[in-house]
């Protein structure tokens, strides 16, 4: 099949006619037609269509080995440094689409089933550990242009450092409870499946420890119809239909779900490795998912910094506050993070190196570095668009109000210095629904944990960083004695 069309993903997902339960009633009917997905569906229908692009698509795909047709470039296991600036284009193209907003454009979980996949050889002769199963749904994945959402965390029922959940009750947590000539059998419950239900595969990796928790630690992906799989939909951050009302919301809300597995039958071809506590902790370290993943977000994360800095600029232009000085430093600082961002993932991939599966893998201390470094100043950012807009990003009319005999008062009372009212309002009800409403504030607290806790992301740099190096050459300086 190759690279897919918006059309065809969108008859895929129709087709599927997975489990998902909105507001408490099961949706029926066609999902793309669904209000609460199909701003979202359309969006990722558009950015199928741009990989198929006669302008782009020498940048958004490349030729597959097996079969001779074009397949998405996010599936390329990039072997040369020119490999690794062909993805970062073709993840920009993407990005570019929504601004960098879309957290999970498929180019991401792509990444993370090809980064498995170079990785592939750590799983060989280790205890029930199957690395053929995952080359070939790689491969599957790659020729059939797959669709995705994941889930790596359990319930946030008892987050202590150890917790054990009574056998007397049935699971929370998900874990394999069973095993047959078919395959094994889960059943508990998964966070935190964004575009859950949306795809045609799920994702289910182990991450962390799992040393008291062996039916805990699997990897497999089944597809999203699969019988006894469901997902539960929190409720929606869509303002509303209109994107002049709501500019993003509208067109990108991305709806996260809850995925329950009642005894779902995972067969043998589909399973990576299960009760396996080693593997299930040490095979996301070990491989290249996090050099690749985050070398993926890094890039989306500049353009939606760059987005911001363009939001920010067109308010400043909108009400003439550029003079000021205070509004000067705090668009400076937009720009140091955007900057700092840019110089760490080019580095990355200036010191990228060979694997020794033989990938070309990016540097992963300027990653981590950014990786931390980023959820700290986007909240910041939006809080800068915040306080430069101050009260315009309140009164604001609606999409309907200019179509209104009160229009004449709107042109008159909302224009800014060099914008019509109409225009103005655009602008500000963009910075609104980027940081304000309840779209715009899941946006920051996603920014906020992408990674996972960010203590624990700031205590794994420090503990991996090559610090003894520079003690060393102090050391020296120093003149102390060596440590026998």
């Amino acid at each position: 099949m190759g690279a897919i069309n918006g059309k065809d993903y969108i008859n895929r997902l129709n087709q599927l006619n997975n489990e998902i339960w909105y507001d408490g009633e099961k949706i029926e009917g066609l999902l793309s037609e669904h209000p609460a997905f199909k701003g979202l569906i359309q969006s990722k229908a558009a950015l199928y269509d741009l990989q198929l692009d006669p302008e782009l698509k020498n940048e958004m795909t490349f030729i597959s080995p097996v079969s001779g047709e074009l397949i998405g470039l996010s599936y390329l296991q990039p072997k040369t440094k020119e490999d690794l600036i062909r993805r970062r284009k073709m993840i920009e193209h993407w990005a570019r689409y929504s601004g960098g907003i879309m957290g999970r454009s498929p180019d991401y979980l792509n990444t993370v089933l090809m980064s498995f996949a170079s990785s592939v050889s750590f799983l060989k002769n280790k205890d029930n550990c199957f690395p053929d199963n995952l080359q070939a749904f790689y491969e599957l994945a790659r020729e059939n242009d797959l669709s995705f959402t994941h889930t790596f965390i359990s319930p946030q029922v008892n987050r202590s450092q150890i917790y054990f959940e009574s056998d007397d009750e049935p699971p929370i947590a998900a874990k394999v409870i069973g095993k047959n000539e078919k395959g094994i059998i889960i059943k508990g419950a998964r966070l935190l499946a964004t575009q859950g239900g949306l795809t045609d595969e799920v994702l289910v990796f182990s991450v962390g420890k799992f040393l008291f928790n062996e039916d805990e630690a699997f990897a497999f992906a089944i597809p999203a119809n699969t019988k006894g799989l469901k997902f539960i939909c929190r409720d929606t951050f869509i303002g509303g239909q209109s994107s002049f009302n709501h500019p993003l919301s509208s067109r990108f809300e991305e709806m996260d779900s809850i995925v329950v597995f009642d005894n779902v039958l995972v067969p043998w071809k589909r399973v990576f490795y299960y009760n396996n506590s080693e593997v299930a902790e040490e095979f996301p370290i070990q491989s290249s998912f996090h050099p690749f993943t985050k070398h993926q977000v890094l890039n989306r994360q500049i353009v939606k910094t760059e987005f911001v800095l363009g939001i920010a600029e067109l308010i400043i232009e909108t009400i003439n506050i550029g003079d000021y000085q205070h509004v000067q430093e705090k668009m400076s600082e937009i720009i140091m993070g955007l900057e700092t961002m840019k110089a760490l993932l080019e580095k990355s991939e200036n010191n990228a190196k060979l694997d020794e599966w033989g990938y070309m893998r990016p540097e992963i201390f300027p990653l981590q570095v950014a990786g931390n470094i980023f959820p700290k100043i986007y909240p910041r950012f939006t809080e800068i668009i915040q306080i430069i807009g101050a009260s315009g990003m309140i009164t604001l009319p609606t999409e309907k109000a200019f179509h209104s005999i009160i229009r004449n008062d709107l042109d008159l009372y909302l224009q800014g210095t060099n914008k019509t009212a109409e225009e103005r309002v655009k602008i500000f009800r963009l910075a609104w629904d980027l940081t304000m409403s309840s779209f715009g504030t899941r946006q920051t607290q996603y920014e906020r944990y992408f990674f996972g806790d960010p203590i624990r992301l700031a205590s794994d740099l420090y503990k991996k960083y090559p610090k003894d190096e520079y003690a060393k050459v102090v050391s020296e300086f120093l003149n102390l004695k060596k440590e026998e």
